[in-house]
């Protein structure tokens, strides 16, 4: 992956027309913005080429998989062992995210689940890694707000 570029206000206006339709094609993405085709494939391949532009399995909802279930948990490592635990925790489907974090835990690890059994089973997957020393587990009850970028895009147009 190349270093991720900053994005200006055309490529925001290409993002937010691409969240408002995400099957348009390119033509009708320039079509709607008034610009070229190349001008919009070239600038949505650097994007991706770049890392500004995630996977697109990233915007997939893990219940619709059968995973409705949510869960943030906080992990204190031995400083030995922490890369491998992650090397061991990265590999579990389950985990879906792990931040490096400052505070009380050493990760932050978000991971989606059947229900409250199999949350446990996934939960002794993860304290079974060589250096977890202590864990925390918070359960998502209700998504309040989306994870969302919409505002910035907006506000990065008018920049």
């Amino acid at each position: 992956m190349a270093t991720m570029r900053s994005l200006d206000a055309t490529d925001a206006r290409i993002l937010l027309a691409l969240d408002a339709d995400p099957d348009a094609t390119v033509v009708a993405l320039a079509e709607r913005l008034s610009m070229s085709r190349n001008t919009v494939q070239a600038r949505l391949r650097r994007m991706r080429e770049s890392g500004a532009l995630g996977a697109y399995s990233r915007r997939l909802e893990p219940a619709s998989l059968g995973y409705p279930l949510m869960a943030f948990m906080t992990l204190s490592l031995s400083q030995r062992e922490g890369d491998l635990a992650a090397q061991q925790i990265v590999r579990i489907p389950e985990v879906v995210e792990i931040l490096a974090t400052t505070g009380d835990g050493d990760l932050l690890v978000r991971i989606v689940a059947k229900d409250t059994a199999d949350l446990y089973r996934i939960t002794n997957l993860v304290v079974a890694a060589p250096g977890v020393v202590r864990t925390s587990t918070s359960i998502v009850l209700h998504e309040v707000a989306p994870n969302s970028v919409d505002g910035l895009l907006r506000r990065h147009t008018s920049a």
